[in-house]
């Protein structure tokens, strides 16, 4: 744990941002060391020093550098996006991942529609290539050929595919 770990003569990046001596007893040191100033100065424009501080004593010892880690955190979210901070940043993730997942489920069932085609001996028509690739992605499928009739041929067939998707 970085509590028990020996101290440096210098002052904390707390102490020395808020412009007062460093005790050893300084609840701020073992969390924001002195080589690391802007990490405290963050943390202290969001949420005031006086306020991590009792943050920082009514939690668990064990758990204070998690704590810290995530006032960072929250702090450099706040800092780029002050009215949603890091939920912002989680929201932003989960459309993407939304779309992600429709873009897949797309491509998965023209994979599926493919992959009949072929078993059955048509092959799709340029127009079917042209709108898979206007999902916005292309879509490259490499085909492994397995010389087995009926369903276990389809099956390994359908599993020696390889999607590959990438974005534009």
């Amino acid at each position: 744990m970085r509590s028990h770990e020996p101290r440096s003569t210098s002052s904390c990046a707390a102490c020395k941002l808020l412009k007062r001596r460093c005790s050893p007893t300084c609840i701020f040191a073992p969390y924001f060391r002195s080589d690391e100033p802007k990490k405290f100065a963050k943390v202290h424009k969001v949420f005031g020093a006086s306020n991590v501080s009792k943050i920082l004593i009514e939690v668990p010892e064990e758990q204070r550098e998690d704590t810290v880690n995530s006032l960072v955190y929250e702090a450099e979210a706040r800092l780029c996006d002050p009215v949603y901070g890091c939920i912002g940043a989680i929201a932003l993730l989960q459309r993407k991942m939304i779309e992600l997942q429709h873009d897949l489920a797309l491509a998965r069932a023209r994979l599926a529609r493919y992959a009949a085609n072929y078993s059955t001996g048509v092959a799709g028509t340029e127009l079917d290539r042209l709108t898979m690739t206007g999902l916005g992605m292309k879509l490259r499928i490499c085909y492994n050929i397995y010389i087995i009739s009926g369903d276990e041929g389809r099956k390994k067939f359908l599993e020696g595919q390889k999607i590959i998707l990438q974005s534009y």
